[in-house]
């Protein structure tokens, strides 16, 4: 067993988060309908083929072209069973990318062949992901070449981590222990190679382990060190050629088209790397393009350093 594997770890293991228990429900109940339909399906082939075989002594004096009650029970009653699925997993798959507003935001850049992962507190790890049991987390994900997935088989989670954007993946661990990572796309010669573990551990714990080992800076602290580097707060300050960045995030921006855009981590990410692309309304394109200088974990830092500076007051609404 390689580094980053997991000891002792099932590859099929039982769900150990709060969604994954009602993701294996709904998957054992299309496997029901599934066999149920084919049980249904084959015994009715297997019943007309006997009764109707050549020679036997059927009935064939009068027979029915088509049986209205018969059409009837076979169009609604797929059709409410396939709505009534349609639904369960709408409500599972809105639910499933809907972060709760108290989900603790952790950074994860893939890179063949590893995933590099940073907490807010500044804590960074490779191939190792350690979470607080019962606490919402939520990742925000990119790649730094091609396309990965982040796959955590106990929790039921799969997301693709794209280079040039951001994803977004959340779960709530219930139970300590600790449980396989993989990548599940394809991602270059040493892909299977590209594998780690998610530790989760009792909240007091996990407090511990975040404040042990050598102290550094917090993400928002590395951000604003790079923000002074590359003298950001020149255009960016009253009076600049750049708009104000106190609570940017999550705001409702007005562009130069016209159009009005939420001010979330793909936005801010393409203002830093591709600033001609959405102009904000009353500004000129001045702004250099950072592209090749930060690297995709500056880029986070960047972003959470401007979090830090406030949210509107307000939810950002519909013009």
């Amino acid at each position: 067993m390689s580094a980053g594997t997991p000891a002792g770890a099932p590859l099929f293991p039982e769900a150990a988060s709060t969604l994954a228990g009602r993701v294996d429900d709904l998957y054992l109940f299309l496997v029901g309908v599934s066999v149920l339909m084919t049980a249904l399906i084959s015994l009715g082939i297997i019943f007309f083929a006997v009764r109707y075989r050549k020679g036997a002594a059927a009935d064939r004096s009068n027979p029915r072209h088509h049986s209205w009650p018969m059409e009837i029970v076979w169009i609604v009653v797929p059709l409410i069973v396939f709505l009534f699925t349609f639904a369960w997993g709408a409500v599972l798959f809105y639910e499933g990318f809907l972060p709760p507003d108290d989900a603790l935001p952790i950074y994860v850049v893939g890179k063949q062949w590893m995933w590099k992962i940073q907490h807010p507190g500044g804590k960074r790890e490779i191939n190792e992901l350690h979470i607080p049991v019962g606490q919402p987390i939520r990742l925000t994900m990119t790649s730094e070449d091609v396309i990965h997935d982040f796959y955590v088989p106990a929790f039921r989670v799969k997301r693709d981590v794209l280079p040039g954007r951001y994803t977004t993946l959340w779960f709530e661990a219930t139970r300590t222990g600790e449980y396989h990572l993989f990548c599940a796309e394809y991602c270059g010669t040493n892909h299977s190679a590209m594998r780690g573990r998610v530790i989760v551990m009792e909240p007091a714990a996990f407090q511990t382990w975040l404040a042990g080992g050598i102290a550094g800076e917090t993400m928002a602290e590395a951000g604003a060190r790079l923000f002074e580097r590359y003298n950001c707060d020149t255009c960016h300050r009253l009076g600049g050629r750049g708009p104000l960045l106190a609570r940017i995030y999550n705001s409702r921006v007005r562009l130069q088209d016209g159009r009005s855009v939420i001010a979330d981590e793909t936005y801010l990410r393409q203002s830093i790397l591709e600033p001609a692309a959405r102009i904000t309304a009353g500004y000129k394109p001045v702004m250099s393009t950072f592209q090749g200088q930060l690297s995709e974990t500056q880029v986070l830092q960047l972003i959470d350093y401007i979090k830090s500076l406030g949210e509107p007051e307000e939810e950002p609404s519909e013009p």
